[in-house]
């Protein structure tokens, strides 16, 4: 059986015997990059490997391609291959806590054409919380080969949002949170406020008041609410520097509604060019 969206700590926990499952930490902090590599020498998961955002999920940042642009997909397959990813092995990957950098990495290997890859629901805090074991120093996989098939539907330019605006060919979802949506507060970037058209919906509304992800049909309900009644086709999610819009990508795979594509720039490579249209309120 393949985990495919999300796996509990009890299922992961009967499989950490399993040579075939690769476990991969993705803690980071925003303001303090080497925070997560600090976490899990201290303590992860026995037998996880490490997986840095702004290292190993992001490639070379120009100015004006976003916070965390995707890497070259060959280069990213080689990080796979070096972390002890092959073609046949479940990927686990969990981060502190929301699944929220654990979601980009889920993607990630989705977009390569690896579908068994399931995030840890309530991560290394329910993990912890619940007495598992844990182990600390820095631990290494046997390489493994891993070929590449890149999925280059799911990824959505600039140039094609821009014209999306037009055509209305898709509904843009923002994934941040409503004050820096409306452009009341932007912490990060220059330009506050959101792509024209786009609708709201907060990643942290995926997730219950335990920190897990709601049910399939809960699910279902708040993004209705959110976004009204779109084809999951349609939708393309983009957040701050498309980190946390992978976090709605996997709500709406759990919740059944497949077909959403990535805008992997998001907010911090539109606002980037001062020609682009920008909405408040």
């Amino acid at each position: 059986m393949a985990y495919t969206t999300l796996i509990t700590t009890e299922m992961l926990s009967a499989r950490m015997s399993d040579p075939n499952f690769v476990v991969i930490d993705c803690r980071y902090k925003l303001d303090d990059e080497a925070w997560g590599e600090r976490e899990y020498s201290a303590r992860h998961i026995p037998g996880a490997v490490y997986a840095h955002l702004s290292h190993d999920l992001a490639g070379p940042r120009s100015g004006t391609n976003g916070r965390h642009p995707l890497p070259d997909p060959h280069t990213f397959a080689k990080t796979l291959e070096r972390l002890g990813v092959g073609n046949d092995v479940q990927v686990v990957a969990y981060d502190q806590d929301n699944g929220m950098y654990a979601s980009r990495l889920w993607w990630m290997l989705r977009w390569l054409g690896h579908d068994a890859v399931a995030v840890l629901d309530g991560g290394f805090a329910k993990w912890t919380k619940e007495g598992r074991a844990t182990a600390s120093g820095d631990e290494r996989r046997r390489p493994r080969e891993f070929t590449a098939s890149p999925r280059l539907q799911m990824v959505v330019t600039a140039d094609r949002v821009a014209s999306s605006l037009h055509s209305g060919e898709s509904t843009l979802v923002d994934a941040r949170a409503p004050e820096r949506y409306r452009g009341e507060s932007e912490p990060i970037d220059k330009t506050p406020g959101h792509i024209p058209g786009a609708a709201n919906h907060f990643f942290q509304w995926n997730l219950d008041d335990r920190g897990t992800f709601r049910s399939a049909a809960d699910l279902r309900e708040r993004l209705q609410q959110s976004i009204g009644d779109v084809r999951a086709d349609r939708l393309v999610c983009y957040c701050g520097s498309g980190v946390t819009a992978c976090h709605n990508l996997l709500a709406l795979e759990h919740a059944g509604l497949t077909g959403g594509k990535l805008y992997p720039g998001s907010w911090s490579e539109w606002s980037a060019d001062s020609s682009r249209p920008v909405e408040r309120g």
